[in-house]
């Protein structure tokens, strides 16, 4: 190796081991775009699972950006390990991936307005070309006006305090009419919202969360009630709550109803007649839809919204499924639902199920064409 190569790849070690410090997030995306430079892409909440999901996504090809940059966001009040995202990034060389610490102050009464993250937000929307928003556990319920339900699990309110003041000031909503939403500037800049992230879009502009689906939708108070519903009413797995020592799957696989008008349809070429089966953890569901949006799927008997999309930014995409999950694109049959199940894998459910396999690889193929597109020419 020579010294050159050398003090590339340790700067290179060393960039990637220190975070970002908060005021550095606008002069880090504001460096010089070299000539066929690829997209740039944010995303809040880069723990080491959500990582190695968008590795594993790249590696496949399913997520398909060529030279592709990720800047990882999060604020320093969370309480997730970001070390240990460091280590897992430079531990597997993931040069294309970065980290930015948010430290400006953010609290519940000053997330529907300008507030000190004000500026971060501009920052992404200004030099970025796409944004994510992962799945998590539940947001507090005094942010959508509700007392908290004894089944909600809150967490981490500061992720969910830096995640829903982004998303208001990107798309606006209802809790401040009169506010200018960032995307306004830039309407065809991608967003897509994934299990708490469809969740945290629909809350962010002024809508309200179902606190448990089986209570709350299905008056089911037991899992043995649950268990009878059948799986297309499950959005996660009641049969972990019976059998805790078994190793069960903590997902569901359920079906969709497609809306003919979404851009399930519209755009990615499925039919209304379609039934993709999805991959579900989730007990909270979308009640008062927030300003803006419109259903296109729901589960197969209408009471649980699956999917939105905004009305005003065509790009804006929200799913209460996990696309993303790496598992869904391994072939190993390890997985069971019940204790007497076979083990098969993630994939093999999909596969067996047309169009279910192409139906979750479709909704990276129509982000990651909307990223490219996004990003300055």
């Amino acid at each position: 190796m020579t010294p050159g190569i050398f003090l590339k790849r340790l700067f290179l070690c060393l960039a990637l081991c220190l975070p970002l410090p908060a005021q550095a997030l606008e002069r880090f995306l504001d460096g010089p775009r070299p000539a066929g430079d690829g997209a740039r892409l944010v995303v809040f909440n880069p723990t080491v699972y959500n990582i190695r999901c968008l590795a594993t996504l790249r590696s496949k090809g399913i997520l398909d950006v060529p030279n592709l940059t990720v800047i990882g966001v999060y604020h320093v009040r969370q309480k997730e390990d970001f070390e240990a995202s460091r280590a897992f990034i430079r531990e597997n060389h993931l040069d294309w991936f970065r980290l930015h610490a948010v430290s400006a102050e953010i609290t519940e009464p000053v997330l529907f307005r300008k507030n000190a993250c004000t500026p971060e937000f501009e920052a992404i929307v200004q030099k970025s070309d796409g944004l994510i928003f992962f799945g998590g556990s539940d947001i507090p319920a005094s942010i959508f006006h509700q007392k908290t339900n004894l089944l909600s699990e809150v967490e981490d309110p500061f992720r969910n305090y830096l995640e829903l003041s982004a998303i208001f000031h990107l798309l606006g909503g209802s809790q401040n009419p009169g506010s200018t939403p960032l995307l306004a500037a830039r309407p065809a800049f991608p967003v897509l919202g994934i299990c708490l992230g469809f969740q945290s879009l629909n809350v962010g502009t002024g809508g309200t969360l179902i606190q448990d689906i089986w209570t709350g939708i299905y008056k089911k108070g037991n899992v043995e009630d649950v268990l009878a519903l059948g799986p297309e009413q499950w959005h996660n797995n009641p049969y972990r709550r019976l059998h805790p020592l078994d190793k069960l799957m903590p997902y569901n696989f359920h079906s969709l109803q497609l809306k003919g008008k979404g851009k399930f349809v519209q755009e990615m070429g499925f039919q209304r007649t379609d039934h993709p089966r999805v991959l579900s953890s989730h007990h909270q569901a979308l009640g008062k839809l927030g300003s803006g949006w419109i259903a296109i799927a729901t589960s197969r008997d209408g009471k649980v919204v699956e999917a939105i999309e905004h009305q005003r930014f065509p790009h804006v995409l929200g799913v209460q499924f996990h696309p993303e999950h790496m598992l869904l694109f391994d072939t190993e049959a390890k997985f069971r639902q019940k204790p007497e199940d076979t083990p098969i894998s993630y994939q093999a459910i999909l596969a067996g199920t047309p169009p279910s396999l192409a139906f979750n690889k479709a909704i990276w193929t129509w982000f990651g064409a909307r990223l490219t597109e996004s990003r300055p020419h």
